[in-house]
């Protein structure tokens, strides 16, 4: 009976796929949007390695994430790249590498990793970035199928592996992580999900006389971890009392957010064909999982979806954190909107579920991309299966990725034929990370692609609108500001945003907050949340600026 419901509910939504309403642009709406194919002149020679031999194991299809944070402190965002490593049955001449390529300036970038010590070669999942010991410089963490990784950031462009049982946390298939200060103390703790705890032993499928990526069902669920910073450079593992170790799923993307605005840091975590987690913070660093009834845990018909990565914004200037799941294929993505009851899948309202039901999409953000005062959003997507596409119509390796303008209070927009150049790549797609790479007030981003190199697309967008960035200094709460909220109101409209240690499909980005202004020549009025719950507010401020706001302090402008 169960099996007959799924076909049901299957055939169901390939109908919802052909029917399904389509936000289009008039003649005088033509998307703005462009992004430019920089890849060759950026200088970034990474090649993703997933230490295939042909055994097809589950872990080579998830590939990794990368983070894109100011390492130097020059002012400048620089890229990690996270890798694989040789499998049972594989070898390589040379491991492969994490690599890390330091911003130039001009969209140049240099590869620094073997003088900055971030050249580990474990098995790399994803990672995530916090000054752990708040000296003021970016700390990197790093999930891996085995055990976790720490780097400390010496300050003199230099990382130091940092051994501790806790942090690296164990043997298992990791995914997913975050940093988040859950107690409030000003010291960033680690949230790091799990996937399985067992690779090798599963029986991979057959299917039309080929061996093929078998699904998460045929793996043991793993329980997550939460990593409590001690202060004295010492951390302990406290996912049992916390509660996060009482449910066990198939992690994978995840970000810590104050979904319901009481001060402290919940998290969500995005599972592969399983519900999802909400995990709700009870201020003392106690978790409680509220997903179903919070309305996150499934999609609109109360099924669990193939879920991948996650992003979180105000898309509808409700001042609200919305979340946006990307899913596998056949299967819509999946925008859950907030209100004050909750939240409720609201993608065949909103258009951002449209094109995106055969893709497989993995990472995804929500940015301002033409900065008029609105969240757009972004997609990743490649499949896992290198070897199906002649025997399926419906599968492609290789996919484009894809661009929604947010036209609110109308649909969403998939404009990504207008897009220009960069949305022309074909490849499978995995982690991205969006942030101003060249310091021209417009959000770029950088893709990782599976088995390849990397998309770097520089965003050229015409007639975009004025801007404000905004560097935040936490002195009382943690230094990186970590769970801090902003409000900025510029020509009589709010917009919100939030500080994230970890985001997308096991990535990081956007550390600097970036606030589209369209057409506005003055921001009224800022009011910053601090973490520990301090507000400070400042008025009056500049647009096509960059301002350090350090807690306790006057604004700085920096350009």
């Amino acid at each position: 009976m169960r099996e007959l419901s799924l076909r049901f509910r299957r055939a169901l939504a390939i109908t919802v796929a052909v029917t399904w309403p389509v936000a289009t642009l008039t003649a005088d709406e033509k998307s703005n949007l462009r992004f430019s194919d920089r890849t060759v002149a950026s200088g970034i020679r990474f090649q993703h390695r997933d230490g295939s031999s042909g055994k097809h194991y589950l872990v080579e299809t998830m590939a990794a994430g990368l983070a894109s944070f100011d390492f130097d402190l020059d002012g400048s965002c620089d890229i990690y790249f996270i890798n694989g490593a040789a499998l049972r049955g594989t070898t390589y001449d040379a491991p492969p590498v994490n690599q890390l390529y330091q911003n130039q300036g001009d969209f140049a970038f240099r590869d620094v990793t073997e003088a900055s010590g971030l050249g580990d070669v474990s098995f790399g999942m994803g990672c995530t970035i916090g000054d752990y010991d708040n000296d003021g410089f970016p700390d990197v963490y790093i999930s891996n199928f085995g055990l976790n990784a720490l780097y400390r950031n010496n300050g003199d462009g230099t990382f130091q592996l940092i051994s501790n049982q806790a942090v690296e946390r164990g043997d298992k298939l990791g995914s997913g992580c975050c940093m988040l200060d859950c107690d409030g103390d000003g010291l960033l703790d680690v949230y790091a999900a799990n996937y399985t705890s067992d690779v090798y032993s599963v029986e991979v499928p057959v299917f039309h006389g080929r061996i093929v990526y078998g699904g998460p069902l045929l793996y043991p669920k793993a329980s997550d971890n939460l990593i409590r910073n001690l202060g004295d450079g010492n951390f302990a593992d406290i996912s049992q009392v916390s509660g996060v170790a009482t449910e066990a799923e198939w992690g994978m993307g995840t970000i810590c957010l104050d979904y319901d605005q009481d001060g402290d840091t919940d998290i969500f975590v995005a599972n592969d064909s399983t519900q999802n987690l909400l995990w709700e913070n009870d201020g003392t660093g106690k978790f409680s999982d509220v997903a179903v009834l919070g309305g996150v845990a499934y999609d609109h018909r109360g099924d669990p979806q193939g879920n991948m990565g996650v992003d979180s914004a105000d898309f509808d200037g409700d001042l609200m954190l919305d979340l946006h799941v990307t899913t596998f294929t056949k299967q819509f993505t999946a925008l859950f909107r907030r209100d004050h009851q909750g939240f409720y899948d609201a993608t065949r309202q909103v258009g951002t579920g449209v094109n995106t039901f055969y893709q497989v999409n993995w990472g995804t953000c929500f940015a301002d991309f033409d900065n008029d005062a609105d969240q757009d959003l972004f997609n990743a997507n490649g499949h896992i299966h290198d070897n199906l596409d002649e025997l399926d119509a419906t599968v492609s390796y290789k996919m484009l990725n894809q661009v929604f303008e947010n036209k609110w209070p109308k649909k969403f927009a998939d404009v990504s034929n207008q897009c220009g150049d960069g949305l022309k790549i074909l490849e499978s797609s995995r982690g991205l990370v969006a942030d101003d790479f060249d310091r021209d007030g417009l959000i770029d981003l950088v893709i990782l692609n599976h088995r390849s190199l990397p998309s770097v697309l520089r965003n050229e967008s015409l007639r975009a609108g004025n801007w404000i960035c905004l560097d935040l200094v936490g002195t009382r709460c943690n230094r990186n500001a970590v769970g801090t909220r902003v409000v900025i109101q510029s020509a009589g409209k709010s917009q919100v945003l939030e500080v994230h240690s970890g985001r997308g499909y096991q990535s990081h980005f956007g550390s600097r907050l970036h606030f589209g202004l369209g057409k506005a020549t003055k921001v009224e009025k800022i009011e910053v949340n601090w973490h520990v719950g301090e507000v400070e507010t400042y008025t009056d401020l500049d647009v096509n600026q960059l301002y350090l706001l350090r807690q306790g302090a006057s604004p700085m402008q920096l350009r």
